[in-house]
């Protein structure tokens, strides 16, 4: 049998709060009738919504706030004034174990520097990354870092393969993931001296639990080679914003296709099938659920303009890595296999920046 989980929302959170987040968290139940949710913000908003879900409200606890972080609020002036907002009482469920994960589609950057103040970062890991999933030819791929971190050093670019990788066990059920590194070529002499200094770093590793395999350039993302690959948060970023561009772009391409006579559209019809199913293999509410890894708590930032059915999306994504117990997995990674390889300063080192780092790379995931 499943053991119970409880996840808490921040439901104040998101450019369509909290409506979609009530409709996501109510979308999901059918499929995790195990979990409970510990609800954050304002009863008057929340309370007339989860009327209309009887079994949701059944397996939910509001907690009631009036006060809820602003979409283009500082990440410091959230951390030091957002004591009783929505976010901030959700993140503090994780650290007291009310609560199994977060999830939020509120200000990014003020999410990461309050999880990355009250959860602090996991033993081993000196940065927290985001990561989320890329459609592939042959199903999803993992890719970190989103931003959290615009420059790395060989030392996190490691860590970043070891916490991907779980991700991928957890979220896409691989048991031994490939992970590569993203390069400007495959070759071992190409790529500046961090990337190179992680490559090596990983091939040493003796009994890693993923199978490494090199460099990877960037059109090998959607190929679904490697099911994690590895960048700093500034390509990372660009490849992300790049791939949602190109995306948009195919999609106007096709729209102006189809509609330049009554020949193209009589060709739309025989081939609406097709697009819908194309439509829905790339529709990026599916891959909705930027992870921050590396904290000592499951957090997952939802696009804070998706729907319900973006929602739900993140949702599943915390449920998968609590099921999995992510924590524990990557803890016994940096304890094991992967403890000799990057032995140096502790994370805790880290601790007293009150999310300084973070305000300066809070860029947006999706």
């Amino acid at each position: 049998m499943t053991a119970a989980l409880t996840i808490a929302l921040d439901a104040m959170g998101g450019d369509h709060a909290p409506d979609m987040v009530i409709k996501g968290a109510a979308a999901v139940l059918p499929r995790f009738p195990q979990v409970r949710f510990i609800l954050f913000g304002d009863a008057g908003q929340v309370e007339p919504l989860l009327r209309r879900f009887p079994a949701l409200q059944d397996k939910c606890e509001l907690r009631h706030t009036s006060e809820k972080v602003a979409s283009e609020e500082k990440p410091g002036l959230a951390l030091r004034r957002g004591r009783n907002t929505s976010m901030r009482l959700a993140i503090d469920a994780v650290a007291s174990g009310d609560a199994d994960a977060i999830v939020s589609a509120g200000n990014t950057g003020a999410l990461m520097a309050m999880a990355k103040f009250v959860l602090r970062t996991l033993p081993g890991i000196e940065r927290p990354a985001i990561a989320s999933f890329f459609p592939t030819m042959k199903g999803e791929t993992v890719l970190l870092d989103l931003g959290a971190n615009v420059e790395c050093d060989s030392r996190n670019l490691v860590q970043f393969a070891v916490m991907g990788a779980n991700l991928a066990h957890s979220a896409l059920g691989r048991h031994r993931p490939r992970v590569g590194l993203l390069n400007v070529g495959v070759e071992d002499a190409k790529g500046h001296d961090e990337v190179k200094a992680a490559a090596e770093i990983l091939r040493g590793v003796q009994n890693p639990p993923f199978e490494f395999v090199g460099f990877v350039e960037g059109n090998d993302i959607t190929m679904g080679e490697t099911d994690v690959i590895v960048t700093d948060g500034f390509t990372g970023n660009v490849a992300l914003k790049t791939a949602e561009g190109t995306a948009k772009l195919m999609a106007s391409l096709l729209r102006a296709a189809f509609q330049r006579s009554i020949f193209t559209r009589i060709g739309y019809l025989f081939a609406s099938a097709g697009l819908t199913m194309l439509k829905d293999r790339m529709d990026p509410r599916f891959y909705n659920g930027g992870v921050l890894l590396g904290l000592n708590g499951i957090t997952v930032k939802s696009h804070g303009g998706t729907d319900e059915v973006g929602f739900a999306a993140a949702l599943e994504v915390a449920i998968d890595m609590a099921q999995d117990r992510l924590i524990e997995r990557i803890k016994a990674d940096f304890s094991g296999a992967f403890a000799d390889s990057l032995a140096g300063k502790p994370a805790a080192e880290d601790d007293n920046r009150d999310g300084q780092e973070t305000q300066e790379s809070s860029a947006r995931i999706s």
